[in-house]
């Protein structure tokens, strides 16, 4: 199965990979079992051929499928046309130390220190010298390095970086307009084999996508509580009420009791652009809502941008986490140059670095060959490790294709893609949180949840299981499979239709598919992740933040509680697992979800009394 998989995405994938001579033959990566693995990545693919005095990073080739070759970037018609005249920044990743070490850490369910990280983890200060004064002499300027050594950022013309890296740098047309990409692997001289875990910023083409998804329905008038029930309100005596909701319904959907708020927690979105209006409207829906501002830190990262493309998303994020949250104690909103990979990998390492955020979230994607190729992978493993075993977890979305990945962007429409997972939630280094379809009573109250039929699941194809997850995986047959990092860990709710979030704007919202009214009707995962992050809010501050990394925490009390209640009276029927409700019905194409961890929904949907209840012990 992996081995087909493997093959078939990344034949019809957005890129392929060519060999380091640019002889234009295409390479896919090996299927579990047919190359090494290091502590995080399982299939760890091809390995590019390096001319002598020289080292391949984990930075392969990238020809984007369908463009048209405009020819060297460096040429100046052609560097106009697709980078303007300011020179390209790059931002070279180094490796870890002791990898294997801090992974069990991390684990164990351990923290450490930011200076325990710089003593034993991070790259050798000898290590970052040495790479900086390569860059140096290749006439890069502006070399910096970040606080946790694992990135080094340089500027350099396209010839220059070319020289540097022993790639070429060539530009395409695409039906999204002018891009580049490095059509031969990036290399390092062979004293740095070790040091460069890879180079990125060599292509513009590969992108995080950012769609959430607008109900199609039209609501209906007259609703006995909250939101109106869909397609009749109120519902018929006896069957289920399916709705929009809001942060009061979601809190009381989700059991939060008397759980306490986020009130001690510190929260942050990753987003991307000028985010200046997500904040009003933040403002203008905290008192629709009847909820406390919350306090917001808005961190530029890079260079500003005035793109305002993602405000729908950036919204639902700020809006759904605070809410279901009921308060934090603050949101910081990181602000990127854009959702490139290099950006975003820029963006998690000031997220690690600052630590002033317990939580984080990201609702963006990328089908996972991506971010192999382009080395991104290796890079945010690392900071996202970092973070991780500081005690900080990132929450992401799954996607809304399914048990696919969308090649351009995520669409809501099930298996209408590659048949892969998406990064970052394949990364073993956060929770993946999947989609789900809600059901409730007329007063909001449970009745249950199928697994959404767009959520996001399945095996990754690169990415290791952490040994915690590895108890509750469920295992095909063979060693390898048991051993893949499995999607989601959780899920929320996602289907715009049975559970979207009413979404709230100062000023009419324009989104993919036209102008929303007021309240907005979004779902996706896309509203599952940061629901996630809300609920974690919650149970961090009623535990002092003293819980550190979820994911250890999130399977241990399942691991821990394993013998299910009575299902709940559906439809759609349920049952209790540890915190969570099982969700035992629903597809999303090639999984189905059963009793117990499955790739639809993951563990379940928390209730968040009944998980409070029990992480702490």
């Amino acid at each position: 199965m992996n081995v087909r998989f493997a093959l078939t995405a990344l034949a019809a994938g957005v890129f392929a990979a060519s060999c380091s001579g640019g002889n234009g033959s295409t390479l896919v990566p090996s299927a579990p079992g047919m190359g090494g693995a290091s502590a995080s990545h399982g299939t760890r693919g091809f390995v590019d051929r390096a001319p002598a005095g020289w080292a391949a990073t984990a930075t392969h080739a990238l020809v984007p499928v369908g463009g048209s070759d405009l020819g060297r970037l460096h040429e100046a018609a052609v560097a106009a046309r697709t980078i303007g005249s300011r020179p390209l920044t790059v931002r070279v990743g180094l490796a870890l130390r002791n990898v294997r070490e801090l992974q069990r850490t991390i684990e164990a369910g351990q923290t450490i220190s930011h200076a325990e990280f710089l003593e034993r983890f991070a790259p050798r200060a000898s290590d970052v010298e040495a790479a900086q004064a390569y860059l140096r002499s290749q006439h890069l300027s502006n070399v910096s390095v970040s606080p946790d050594r694992l990135l080094i950022a340089a500027d350099g013309t396209p010839a220059q970086l070319e020289n540097a890296f022993h790639t070429r740098l060539e530009a395409f047309s695409t039906p999204k307009g002018a891009v580049f990409a490095n059509v031969e692997p990036a290399m390092v001289p062979s004293h740095l084999a070790g040091v460069v875990s890879a180079v990125l910023g060599l292509n513009n083409a590969v992108k995080m996508n950012v769609s959430p998804q607008v109900r199609v329905s039209a609501p209906v008038s007259g609703g006995t509580s909250g939101s109106p029930c869909f397609p009749v309100d109120p519902a018929p005596s006896g069957a289920p009420c399916l709705r929009d909701y809001g942060p009061q319904e979601l809190q009381t959907f989700y059991d939060a009791g008397s759980t306490p708020t986020g009130s001690l927690t510190t929260v942050a979105v990753m987003a991307e652009g000028n985010v200046s209006q997500t904040v009003a409207d933040l403002r203008y829906a905290e008192g629709v809502d009847g909820l406390p501002q919350v306090p917001v830190t808005v961190k530029t990262v890079g260079l500003p941008s005035s793109d305002t493309s993602g405000l729908d998303e950036w919204d639902l994020d700020t809006q759904s986490s605070t809410g279901i949250a009921g308060n934090v104690k603050g949101l910081y909103i990181y602000a990127t140059t854009s959702l490139t990979d290099s950006d975003i990998a820029n963006e998690y390492d000031h997220w690690v670095n600052d630590d002033v955020a317990q939580l984080g979230n990201s609702s963006f994607g990328e089908c996972e060959y991506s971010a192999y190729l382009d080395g991104s992978m290796a890079v945010d493993d690392n900071v996202l490790m970092e973070g991780a075993a500081q005690g900080q977890t990132m929450f992401a979305s799954t996607g809304d294709n399914g048990s696919a990945c969308a090649v351009v962007a995520a669409n809501g429409a099930p298996a209408s893609g590659l048949p892969m997972v998406n990064y970052p939630a394949s990364s073993p280094w956060v929770v993946g949180v999947g989609g789900t379809t809600l059901a409730s009573n007329n007063d909001d109250t449970y009745i249950g949840e199928v697994a959404w039929n767009a959520g996001g699941g399945g095996l990754s194809q690169f990415e290791n299981s952490t040994k915690y997850m590895q108890k509750v995986q469920v295992v095909g047959g063979t060693v390898a499979e048991a051993n893949l990092r499995g999607l989601p860990d959780v899920a929320m709710a996602g289907d715009p239709n049975a559970g979207g979030f009413n979404l709230y704007t100062a000023q009419p919202l324009q989104t993919a598919t036209g102008p929303c009214g007021e309240p907005c009707g979004v779902g996706g995962t896309s509203e599952s992740s940061p629901l996630a992050m809300g609920t974690y809010a919650r149970l961090q501050s009623a535990h002092h933040n003293a819980l550190g990394f979820a994911g250890p925490r999130l399977y241990a009390i399942y691991i821990e509680n394993p013998t299910a209640s009575a299902t709940v009276t559906g439809p759609p029927p349920t049952q209790v697992m540890g915190g969570y409700h099982d969700v035992i019905t629903g597809s999303n194409g090639a999984y189905s979800a059963l009793p117990g961890y499955d790739y639809t929904t993951g563990m379940g949907s928390f209730d968040i009394a009944l998980t409070n209840g029990f992480i702490g012990h």
